[in-house]
């Protein structure tokens, strides 16, 4: 399941799909914004004024899940791979963090704010941007990345608002064959 950034249309991340197609995955995009929902908070102490919107886009992806997986019976529903885009990424964490069983594996890319899943049971890549930082307690120690074999890639001179379809084909690229590495097993280095 794909989840889009806040402000980005769903269907611009055909880059993502396409590999994630080509390495065997259904793609479900989920844009998570209606038209008559509040803006994301600016202000203030954004883990709080956000939860409610990474909440509500949990319970999306729960629903989402259960309501397709008698319809698509040829897919596995019980080990899903959650990828998203910044405030994607943070719904992502936020069900990962749920204790739900049926994830295997989270993605993120940019995503800023809900701490990723310290889990054994659930693989976890994140890709960075290197304009803006997490916040405190969002990715692992290396301790912590250590125990829970967990992988965070910079990518120089990458942006947070280019990781969609609209950022360059190198960075695109480069996003691709990092996944692609991650879920083949292969090494987590971003330059090999």
């Amino acid at each position: 399941m794909l989840s889009a950034g806040y402000g980005v249309s769903h269907t611009k991340y055909a880059f993502l799909s396409k590999q994630l197609n080509q390495l065997g995955y259904m793609v479900i995009a989920i844009g998570h914004e209606l038209e008559n929902d509040p803006p994301l908070s600016v202000s203030g102490n954004l883990y709080e004024t956000r939860s409610e919107n990474w909440i509500r886009g949990a319970e999306t992806l729960d629903f989402i899940k259960h309501s397709l997986a008698s319809t698509y019976q040829n897919y596995n529903f019980n080990d899903l791979l959650l990828i998203g885009h910044s405030n994607g990424g943070d719904i992502s964490s936020w069900l990962a963090n749920a204790g739900k069983d049926y994830i295997d594996t989270v993605i993120t890319l940019d995503h800023r704010r809900v701490p990723l899943p310290r889990r054994k049971d659930i693989n976890v890549l994140s890709i960075r941007g290197s304009d803006y930082p997490a916040d405190d307690g969002v990715l692992p120690l290396k301790k912590e990345a250590k125990e829970y074999s967990m992988c965070v890639k910079e990518i120089p001179e990458s942006r947070h608002n280019d990781m969609t379809d609209y950022g360059p084909k190198w960075l695109k690229d480069e996003i691709n064959r990092v996944i692609d590495n991650f879920l083949n097993g292969s090494s987590c280095r971003v330059n090999s």
